[in-house]
C-alpha cells in the first residue's frame, strides 16, 4: 500500500485498467508523451503503447464522438477533456448521443465510457479553465456524475466508472491534485457510485459538499468552538446522489449547510436543499443555508479566492445557521 496524491492515484488506476483489460483505451489532447496538462497519464504511453494511449488533435467534439463510437463497438474508452470549460464543444455528442443511446436502442446498445475532466478553481487558471459545471450533467438523464476529492476515493470510484456499462463523467478537482497524500491499496477495489462518505460525525449541524470544498469545510470546522459538533458529508457522487445519508444526518442535527464552488443560482445545492425540505421538514430547526460561488463568471487571479467558498464564508454560514 503506497501513499499517493489524487493525481497519482488516478495515474496508477489507469495504468492498472490498461494492463487488466485490453478493451480499455485512453484518448485526449497531449496525453501521450506529455502525459496531459496535469501529467495524469504520464508514462502510460511508454508502458502500453500509442495504440492504447492516443494523443488526439485539439478537437473536443472529435474526441467525444470517437470515444462514443469506440464504446458502441465494444471498447471501454476513457477520454480526457483538458479543462472543464472545453466540454462545451463536446456537449452535443455527450448529452445527445452517449447519454441517450441506451434508451434510443431500447438497451440494445450501451456506451461504456468514462470521461475524465479536471474541474474547479483555485489554481489561477484563465477563463474556461476554472468552472464547476457538474449540475449541467447531473440534469442530463443517462449520465452518472462523480467528483471524488481524495486519492482513495478516486481509485475506487474510477474503477466503478470504468466497469459501468453507461457513460460516466469523472470530475477531478484540480485544486487538490497534489495537495496531500494518503495510503491507497495496490489491489483492485471499487467504491459504489451513489454512496456518500461521512467525513466527520456531529450532532449540531450537517454540512453537505463535494470536491475541493471538502477541505475548506474541514478548515471552517476546525475554527468552531469546541462545543459545536458538525457532521460533514462528502457526496462524492453527484448523480446518483446519496439522499438517504443526507436525510439521516439532517434529521439528526436539524440544521444543514450546503457548500459548492458552482454559482449559487441553479447549483446542485438547490436540488439538495429542496430534497431536504421535502424529506426532513419536520426535523429542521433553521432554514437550509447555501455557501457557493457567486452568480458571475469565475474571476481572474486577484479575485479568484473571493469567489470560491473559502473557510471564512463557510464559517459564517455555519454560524448563521446555528444562531437561527
Amino acid at each position: 500500500m503506497a501513499e499517493q496524491t489524487l493525481v497519482g492515484a488516478i495515474t496508477s488506476t489507469l495504468d492498472q485498467a490498461l494492463a487488466r483489460d485490453p478493451d480499455v483505451i485512453l484518448l485526449g489532447e497531449d496525453i501521450g508523451v506529455n502525459g496531459g496538462v496535469f501529467r495524469a497519464t504520464e508514462g502510460l504511453m511508454a508502458t502500453h503503447g500509442e495504440d492504447r494511449v492516443v494523443s488526439t488533435p485539439l478537437d473536443e467534439t472529435g474526441i467525444m464522438g470517437t470515444a462514443i463510437g469506440l464504446a458502441i463497438a465494444g471498447m471501454k474508452p476513457i477520454p480526457e477533456i483538458q479543462f472543464e470549460g472545453f466540454l462545451g464543444p463536446a456537449y452535443d455528442q455527450f448529452v445527445n448521443h452517449a447519454a441517450r443511446m441506451r434508451t434510443r436502442t431500447r438497451s440494445a446498445v450501451t456506451v461504456p465510457m468514462t470521461v475524465r475532466v479536471p474541474v474547479g478553481g483555485g489554481i489561477h487558471a484563465p477563463e474556461l479553465h476554472s468552472d464547476s459545471p457538474e449540475v449541467i450533467y447531473a440534469h442530463s438523464p443517462g449520465i452518472k456524475v462523480l467528483m471524488p476529492c481524495t486519492p482513495y476515493d478516486a481509485k475506487g470510484l474510477l474503477n466503478s466508472a470504468i466497469k459501468d456499462p453507461d457513460p460516466v463523467i469523472f470530475f477531478e478537482p484540480k485544486r487538490v491534485y497534489r495537495t496531500f497524500k494518503e495510503e491507497v491499496p495496490d489491489e483492485y477495489y471499487e467504491i459504489p457510485m451513489g454512496e456518500a462518505k461521512v467525513v466527520s460525525e456531529g450532532e449540531d449541524l450537517t454540512i453537505v459538499t463535494w470536491g475541493a470544498p471538502v477541505f475548506q469545510c474541514l478548515e471552517a470546522i476546525d475554527n468552531l468552538p469546541e462545543d459545536v459538533s458538525v457532521e460533514l458529508i462528502d457526496l462524492r457522487s453527484i448523480y446518483p446522489f446519496d439522499m438517504d445519508t443526507v436525510a439521516e444526518s439532517v434529521c439528526k442535527t436539524g440544521r444543514c449547510v450546503i457548500v459548492h464552488e458552482a454559482p449559487l443560482t441553479g447549483g446542485f445545492g438547490a436540488e439538495i436543499a429542496a430534497r431536504v425540505m421535502e424529506e426532513c421538514f419536520l426535523h429542521l430547526e433553521a432554514p437550509v443555508q447555501r455557501v457557493a460561488g457567486f452568480d458571475t463568471i469565475m474571476p481572474y487571479y486577484k479575485l479568484e479566492n473571493e469567489y470560491l467558498p473559502e473557510a471564512p464564508r463557510i464559517l459564517k454560514g455555519i454560524t448563521e445557521c446555528l444562531a437561527y
